[in-house]
């Protein structure tokens, strides 16, 4: 029995939605109020006026947003900007060439005059952020109707948007936190003119590929460096040969102090998304429905693409970021599902669930508000998971990394509306696709995707209902019975999609007849309109339900909690998290230290295998012993982990020890305790970067870069040797 009841009583606890002290994605706005007097016992010396201030320069106006979903930060007066090589990749990625292959041999801009432009690149910096709750719930009742108070609320939130940014050249937008309890105004500044200046060849920024991705230790050079641009006024701007390097209010010391077991460390950046406060139902549908037949999926598409990359290096160029994004959600997948069975995430929630429930019980009137809570969470997740499976498993075949001439034919589909309807406004449709069809040819090989097309149309039958297939599949499979690969080359042969020459051909000469009769084209519509008519709006209306129960339940475990802070869900808005540098526990008798050194990236060492050949220059440095002020006790590091809340959008940000210094750019999490979106787990929960001396290093001795160091201030005494 007392085995059985401390049981109960740990599942409680871990599943207890109050924050503990290494736990949390914190709103910048309310250190003061919430975090910064924990923050100084546990190390911090500043204050959260230096976190987060309007009046005057702070740390908040050193972090961007980096393109749509990662982090970066200044780090020179001259607009010079960190982030992870991963964030960077797609654009390093576009730069290269067989003759100039970025990705392998890396990139440094000797001179101003060298730095690459991206189109399409911005960054986004806060300039500040406000509770808005009362302004935008001005007007609702509790007895409106759904319609009405959403009605009342959007015309609030545009009101509230508009006098923001009234005579500003800023952006802003209300986003709802914790699940639409509460609203914040957010105004941002954006710029546009973001140019690459140096990155390690992949080697480096990539070392260890997949196979060490989402583990520790980790031996990686995971940054890359680019610029802002501004005007002569220091506002942002289309790019131009005019615009000069923008200086921001202010970047980030560097130090090369070091790190050690124990030190305050917080990130600062921009999460995407988290669902700490979900019910039991929605982790089970994930870790037990929709992660493992997406992870059989994408498995065998990056096998296909990584077999095809071994063997040509223009297929790398062309597949390497198509394989790299496919490969991170796989693997992530994959350590979600075991690190909430390890923790028993599922039944933790239920325990939680369960105490709810008898404190609901306890009051007639939570009776009244939450008493019906879980049963309609049963009743939408018996009918949503199936619909959310066919939807995704439906947009991963037929999408950009599965069939990928339907995911191109489907583009046509509005030029073939317009054409019917003589639209005037073709031409200008036909010249956005020729721009579209230039990248997707860029990165498209037809061999490589011919071995998709086979694999994932095997796939989709085989885990797929009939009855919730497409037609066309239907029926294609049918003519072939169902040996894919016995019809792939007639079908692309035939195919306008499948080949460049063709495809400019038709956007020159359009012919929408053509267009809807290739088997491709078909596929799409098929595809589209299969989700549209028998998905879409169950998913929507589900979704909406859900919203407003998911609401609710939020409510109602802060009411719950009484005087127990709670952070919101990750929104990709600015947040802060703080904790320690510390190893961890990985399994049984197997502890991992905090730090990792360039000796083991020499013991991984692989000429024979593309993510394991360490450049000829860098094991020059290593036997040299070069490793300038940056090295300590004889080696160089090169990343620490710490247990900081992090999770995707976090890559590339800041890592900061107590004075607020850079110490590390985060790119990733520990395997064990990846399923910290959903349940934080503090013995596993662990954040990866690199060791910003790692950085120096490079951008030094391998990159001959000195005069961007020279940019930066440098500060903190080098660790010494013991």
């Amino acid at each position: 029995m007392k085995t059985k009841l401390f049981t109960i009583a740990m599942l409680l606890a871990m599943a207890t939605p109050a924050a503990l002290a290494d736990e949390g994605m914190w709103i910048p706005v309310l250190i003061e109020k919430y975090n910064i007097k924990l923050m100084q016992e546990n190390g911090f010396k500043l204050t959260a006026e230096d976190i987060y201030s309007i009046n005057r320069a702070s740390m908040k106006d050193a972090v961007v947003l980096f393109g749509g979903g990662c982090t970066g930060e200044f780090i020179s007066d001259k607009g010079l900007i960190i982030t992870n090589h991963h964030c960077g990749y797609g654009y390093i990625q576009n730069h290269s060439t067989l003759e100039h292959d970025y990705l392998r041999n890396g990139f440094w801009a000797a001179s101003n005059a060298e730095e690459l432009a991206n189109p399409g690149l911005s960054v986004t910096i806060l300039k500040y952020m406000e509770d808005v709750t009362d302004k935008v719930l001005k007007g609702v009742t509790d007895d409106m109707d759904k319609e009405k108070r959403d009605e009342i609320i959007n015309a609030n939130i545009t009101a509230i948007n508009a006098e923001a940014v009234k005579g500003t050249h800023y952006r802003s937008a209300v986003r709802p936190f914790f699940l639409g309890n509460q609203y914040f105004l957010i105004v941002n500044e954006s710029f546009r003119d973001v140019r690459l200046v140096g990155a390690p060849p992949s080697a480096i920024g990539k070392f260890g590929g997949d196979t060490d991705n989402w583990v520790w230790p980790r031996h990686t050079g995971d940054f890359s460096l680019f610029r802002v641009y501004a005007d002569k006024e220091n506002k942002p701007a289309a790019y131009s040969a005019e615009n000069v390097p923008y200086h921001p209010a202010y970047h980030f010391p560097v130090s090369i102090a070091g790190v050690k077991e124990g030190d305050f460390t917080m990130v600062f950046g921009y999460p995407g998304r988290t669902q700490e406060y979900a019910p039991s139902y929605h982790i089970s549908m994930l870790k037990d429905v929709i992660y493992p037949k997406m992870v059989d999926m994408r498995g065998k598409k990056i096998s296909i693409m990584e077999q095809a990359m071994a063997k040509d290096p223009l297929v790398r160029l062309k597949y390497s970021g198509k394989s790299f994004g496919l490969a991170n959600g796989w693997k992530k997948s994959i350590g979600e599902i075991q690190s909430l069975n390890r923790m028993n995430g599922v039944a933790r929630k239920q325990a939680f669930e369960k105490e709810f429930m008898k404190w609901v019980a306890a009051d007639p009137e939570r009776v009244r508000k939450y008493g019906k809570i879980l049963d309609e969470y049963a009743d939408i997740y018996s009918t949503y998971t199936h619909n959310y499976l066919v939807n995704s498993y439906t947009n991963e075949v037929f999408g950009s990394a599965g069939v990928e001439p339907a995911s191109l034919a489907g583009a046509f589909r509005r030029a073939v509306e317009m054409a019917s309807q003589k639209d005037p406004g073709l031409d200008k449709e036909l010249k956005r696709l020729q721009e579209y069809a230039d990248g997707y040819f860029r990165n498209y090989d037809r061999n490589v995707s011919e071995q998709l097309f086979v694999a994932v149309m095997d796939l989709y039958g085989k885990n797929i209902d009939r009855e919730w297939q497409t037609d066309v599949y239907k029926a294609l499979a049918e003519s072939c019975r169902g040996d894919f690969g016995m019809v792939a080359g007639k079908l692309f042969d035939k195919s306008i999609f499948t080949d460049e020459n063709r495809v400019k051909a038709l956007i020159s000469k359009f012919d929408p007849k053509k267009v809807q009769k290739d088997i491709f084209y078909r596929m799409a519509v098929s595809a589209s309109d299969l989700t549209a008519s028998r998905l879409r709006g169950e998913l929507s209306a589900a979704d909406a339900r859900l919203a407003e129960l998911n609401k609710l339940y939020m409510a109602a475990q802060m009411e719950q909690g009484g005087d127990k802070v709670f952070y919101p869900d990750a929104n990709s808005t600015l947040r802060l998290a703080y904790g320690k540098v510390m190893g961890y526990d990985s399994r049984d008798a197997v502890y991992h230290e905090h730090q990792t050194t360039l000796t083991g990236v020499m013991e991984k060492d692989n000429p024979e295998i593309y993510d394991y050949d360490v450049p000829d220059r860098l094991k020059e440095l290593y036997e040299k012993k070069d490793f300038g002020r940056y090295g300590y006790d004889g080696d160089m590091p090169v990343c620490f982990i710490a247990n900081n809340h992090t999770t995707g959008g976090n890559s590339g940000s800041p890592v900061l020890n107590a004075e607020g210094h850079l110490i590390g750019v985060n790119f990733d999490r520990a395997w064990e305790g990846v399923a910290s979106d959903m349940m934080y787990n503090p013995q596993q929960s662990r954040n990866i970067s690199i060791d910003i001396r790692y950085a120096l290093f490079l951008i030094e001795k391998l990159g001959n870069a000195g005069y961007l160091i020279d940019e930066m201030t440098i500060v903190g005494v080098p660790q010494h040797t013991p």
